[in-house]
């Protein structure tokens, strides 16, 4: 089965947005809008949700949490315990003062990290991974608004042709994607 799509590409962001804004109003899904740089105020505009991202960051601030008590723990009190400073070294728990520090930045590490990865794997932009990108132009200067027509039933394509005509667009291209 294929999909028709319709790229409409424009040149300008404020343009866009007034365009999506009257698409949206006569009931038209857009799938993906393809930018230079983020546009702000167009997630609510095109129905997108708000990001997971945060859950996951404090998430992996805790498994860094773990991982730093748990090393910590063994490196300074199992495996090489040292008298630094008079401080005991047979337990952790009196030692906790000394290494909030390296738990903090490890926490951070971790958080940073985990997000910055899992960003990279939702986005499917890690290197190696085939771009989605619709046309190159939208990495410089241009904008494209990306509406397929299976998400769009109530509308035909000669309808949603002569909406475009009215809002005016700079380019359109359509594509059979299967």
């Amino acid at each position: 089965m294929s999909d028709k799509v319709l790229y409409v590409m424009y040149d300008d962001d404020e343009v866009l947005k007034h365009s999506a804004k009257k698409l949206v109003s006569k009931g038209v899904k857009i799938s993906e809008v393809f930018s230079p740089f983020p546009i702000h105020g167009i997630d609510p505009i095109i129905g997108v949700k708000n990001t997971r991202l945060g859950i996951m960051a404090f998430l992996y601030g805790l498994i860094g949490l773990t991982l730093a008590t748990i090393g910590m723990r063994y490196f300074m009190v199992v495996d090489w315990p040292m008298n630094i400073g008079g401080k005991p070294n047979f337990s952790y728990l009196e030692n906790m003062l000394a290494f909030v520090p390296i738990s903090f930045e490890f926490t951070v590490m971790c958080a940073a990290h985990g997000m910055a990865i899992t960003y990279l794997l939702r986005n499917k932009t890690l290197p190696g991974m085939p771009a989605q990108n619709p046309d190159p132009r939208t990495t410089d200067d241009k904008f494209v608004m990306e509406i397929r027509l299976s998400e769009n039933h109530s509308v035909t394509e000669a309808e949603l042709d002569s909406m475009l005509q009215e809002i005016g667009y700079l380019e359109l291209d359509k594509k059979e994607i299967k």
